[in-house]
């Protein structure tokens, strides 16, 4: 097995986890298989119990495990499917070393960091990189350990010693350490500076570890003269400097790698340089160009609670971007705080309410999150309200269905107590309740169309049925589907018993569909989400008639795609054209520049 390590220095949020997913790509284009495991060294299990506002956005893996967003990236840039074993936290570390010595297991000795807490991590990682995550049978050959956090943090500690042991151990040619650094441009002399990268190499040796590769994050490629001065002070080769610098789009990295030959540096330094191959990357290369070159705009209002918070949708933003490359529009994203849209904060805040409501009703297309809580409710019942009552596109994920529902119920039906349990646990009109069997539902689970007649069936392919990612603990009460049937609704996705409602539509609406799983966790750059291209399609007036035909003929990869979109979309890159930031892990919506 061979192995690289990526680590981080200087800062947090340099992009480890997009440089890691990127480093797996070009390989994976080498021919190899490869595998990864991401280390969070924070004392929680996992992410269940953690805010967006803290940590980003929760992913969902397909065995139930809620991890960090750095396995999305792992899962949409090499197209595979991890398990919680492939994120490894403190928390684990200490509860399986704990519940071992509870058994016995260390035969009374004194348990301790070091040996105990290290040779756990070490023996994990071994474990699990044996283990296939792209479908196919027998063990990867790479595995990318990524470790989050940065050199010198106190909670790292632990790993970094078990990394170090771990490099002396790995036979030659089996252990390669990629460090990303940062090389700030001070803007008063606009010098790139290295002294941060060189104090972050000092820190990484003092732990025991000697870094083979410098990917260093900059804002434009780094200097010839840089490079042989960090190469100087840091005893790493020139042709094993990376730049890092800033891009169009995170798709493009892959392709920056390869440009300066970071995969023949790496697999020279696995001894895998007999497979020097040029990486072959043509589709993803071609989706990253074509984002560049779309300019036809198509504005998505996205209603949410943590909107202030700039990962905390990055799924969501992320499933946008693959559809709207399929529908060739550039996507203009406009966050909308929910509670902004509330009564109350128009006499509290009239500004911020007169601002959310003009994104709202100048966005084409409209998209309510999923979330946990009361907060914005109102909001985004007033958002749903305003999308179906205006033709407006709407798709609504998890509690942005559930919201839909409340909204249908108080205003089409008349109930206007009616409301989740969630939020009234004594409304007289629970048009959502608790799930009785199961605290979550989480994890992979399947929805049985009950019609083919309907347009989520028609962009899944016009299938059976459809596995998706859940996360959530509340459901349309069975006691009001017929009630809600009656008035309008339709329910074209239910689960294996029939009785559990997963889709809903209105049928006379343009696109109005809710479902509760999450279909964005789901989508890959090239192989869009079905329900997202829906939502964009519809929101570029390219929906007709339940006919989607795709001008640039990309094949949603989720199979075959009844629907097409009309002949006369074009367009260019996703950015908003008022002035944003921008950066090699950027992503550019209005209000605010997401960085991955």
């Amino acid at each position: 097995m061979k192995y690289v390590v990526v680590t981080s220095g200087v800062v947090s949020g340099l992009g480890n986890g997009v440089a890691a997913s990127s480093i797996g790509a070009v390989l994976k284009a080498c021919g190899l298989r490869v595998t990864f495991i991401e280390i969070d060294p924070y004392l929680n299990t996992d992410s269940r119990t953690m805010s967006p506002s803290e940590d980003g956005e929760v992913f969902v893996l397909d065995d139930g495990s809620e991890v960090g967003i750095d396995l999305a990236n792992y899962e949409r840039f090499l197209d595979v499917e991890l398990t919680g074993d492939n994120n490894i936290t403190a928390g684990k570390i200490y509860q399986h070393v704990l519940d071992k010595e509870r058994r016995g297991g260390y035969l009374g000795k004194t348990v301790q960091v070091i040996p105990h807490i290290t040779d756990a991590i070490q023996e994990w990682i071994e474990r699990v990189a044996l283990i296939p995550v792209d479908g196919r049978e027998g063990r990867p050959e790479v595995c990318i350990v990524e470790l989050g956090g940065t050199i010198g943090d106190i909670e790292s500690r632990p790993f970094m010693e078990a990394l170090s042991q771990f490099s002396y151990r790995a036979e030659d040619n089996n252990f390669c350490l990629v460090h990303v650094s940062l090389v700030p441009v001070i803007d008063i002399v606009g010098e790139q500076k290295t002294k941060p990268t060189q104090c972050s190499v000092q820190s990484l040796r003092e732990l025991g570890l000697k870094p083979n590769l410098l990917a260093c994050r900059s804002t434009t490629p780094l200097n010839k003269n840089v490079k042989e001065k960090l190469s100087q002070s840091c005893h790493v080769p020139d042709n094993c400097i990376i730049s890092l610098n800033n891009v169009p789009n995170i798709w493009h990295v892959p392709s920056l790698l390869i440009d300066q030959k970071c995969h023949e540096a790496i697999l020279g330094i696995l001894g895998l340089a007999r497979l020097t191959v040029e990486p072959k990357l043509y589709v993803w290369m071609d989706i990253a160009r074509t984002c560049d070159q779309l300019h036809a705009p198509v504005r998505i209002a996205v209603v949410g609670k943590y909107t202030n918070v700039s990962n905390a949708y990055q799924s969501i933003l992320e499933a946008m971007l693959h559809a709207s490359v399929v529908c060739q529009r550039r996507l203009v994203v406009d966050w909308v705080p929910a509670s902004d849209l509330d009564i109350e904060t128009a006499n509290e805040s009239p500004d911020l309410h007169e601002k959310a409501w003009g994104l709202l009703k100048g966005a084409d297309g409209v998209l309510a999150p999923g979330g946990f809580g009361h907060g914005g409710v109102g909001g985004k019942i007033l958002a749903v309200k305003y999308a179906r009552e205006n033709n407006v596109p709407y798709l609504g994920i998890c509690l942005g269905m559930q919201v839909a529902i409340i909204e249908f119920a108080r205003s089409v039906l008349g109930l206007k107590d009616a409301n989740s349990t969630e939020f009234d646990a004594g409304t007289r009109y629970p048009c959502l309740i608790e799930m009785p069997e199961v605290t979550m539902c989480v994890g992979s689970r399947r929805t049985f169309f009950r019609t083919m007649d309907c347009k989520s069936a028609k962009l899944y392919g016009s299938v059976n049925y459809r596995d998706e990612r859940h996360r959530r603990r509340y459901e349309v009460n069975p006691d009001m589907v017929g009630e809600l049937e009656s008035a309008g609704v339709e329910f074209v996705g239910t689960d294996e018993t029939g009785d559990r409602m997963e889709i809903l539509e209105l049928p006379w609406h343009p696109y109005f569909v809710g479902v509760q799983f999450h279909p964005e966790f789901r989508s890959r750059p090239g192989k869009p989400s079905p329900l997202f291209t829906g939502l964009i399609a519809a929101s570029s007036g390219l929906l007709d008639a339940g006919v989607l035909q795709s001008p640039a003929g990309l094949e949603n990869g989720n199979g075959p795609v009844p629907m097409k979109v009309a002949s006369g979309a074009s367009g260019s890159g996703y950015a908003n054209a008022s002035g944003l930031e921008e950066g090699l892990l950027g992503l550019h919506v209005s209000g605010a520049a997401l960085a991955h």
